[in-house]
């Protein structure tokens, strides 16, 4: 599969939430396990059903003869149509987060389940095929393909489908979509940082996912053009498109629906 995020790759190889608790078990905060976590996930299927669940998510790395632990117990369920956004400080485990959720990487412990599905119940390539068809990645660096017209690079995941023509005309359409109809022949080095980050996003559109992932989507924005691409989450959003963003900018946090902190590994 053909992602956005250039160095990252695959393993086949607002405020605090209104509604029921995002916790993870670390000592001082309860986790959402047992019966505390079967109502909070009751509630959320009340309110709309969950695109993505993890349950105790825990992420090991063994450096230097030591094991560091990443993530420590993670719960969180995210809803189609919500807007979550992940703060924290560096090194606290949110890009380790955001590849758990974009099934790049598996879990030491714990479990991470798509729609009913558990990610570790699938071989590497059914694993790949279920992130391309309900994943779709924005990234702070745009990751377009400088040799290619703002429309090659929206139909870059597509590349290996047959139907070119309907790949192109959606390509197309998600252009118009976010202002870019008149720009679509245009190489990356004759658009602004925004329109960049537009052609990201209709790029991380074009296989209709069920949940968009976003790292420091803002990052190499000014405040009105991040803006302008903070709206088009929110219209995504509206169609039922699940949004997940990983920021340091307050300004991603005024648009999400709401905001959970990761904190050395755990969520609070």
């Amino acid at each position: 599969m053909v992602t956005d995020d250039g160095p990252v790759t695959a393993d086949d190889s607002s405020a605090t939430p209104e509604s029921g608790p995002v916790t993870a078990d670390d000592g001082s905060v309860p986790s959402e396990s047992g019966p505390v976590a079967d109502a909070a996930e009751a509630e959320t299927d009340r309110q709309g059903s969950a695109v993505i669940r993890s349950r105790n998510l825990v992420k090991e790395y063994e450096s230097g003869g030591e094991v560091l632990r990443a993530l420590k117990g993670i719960d969180l369920t995210v809803r189609s149509g919500e807007f979550v956004a992940i703060v924290g400080p560096s090194g606290s485990g949110k890009s380790t987060l955001l590849n758990q959720l974009g099934l790049l990487d598996t879990p030491t412990e714990g479990t991470v389940t798509v729609e009913g599905t558990a990610v570790s119940d699938l071989s590497v390539a059914e694993r790949t095929q279920l992130r391309k068809r309900t994943v779709g990645f924005v990234f702070q660096n745009f990751y377009l393909i400088p040799t290619l017209s703002a429309v090659e690079n929206v139909k870059v995941p597509r590349l290996l489908e047959r139907d070119r023509r309907t790949t192109h005309r959606r390509a197309t359409e998600l252009l118009e979509r976010v202002g870019l109809g008149d720009r679509l022949d245009h190489l990356p080095n004759q658009l602004s940082g925004g329109q960049k980050q537009r052609v990201a996003v209709a790029r991380s559109l074009v296989n209709d996912p069920d949940l968009l992932l976003a790292d420091e989507p803002t990052g190499n924005l000014d405040r009105d053009t991040g803006s302008q691409v903070l709206g088009e989450f929110g219209r995504i959003t509206d169609e039922g498109v699940a949004v997940v963003a990983v920021t340091h900018d307050e300004q991603v946090t005024e648009f999400a629906d709401r905001t959970i902190e990761l904190v050395d590994g755990n969520l609070r």
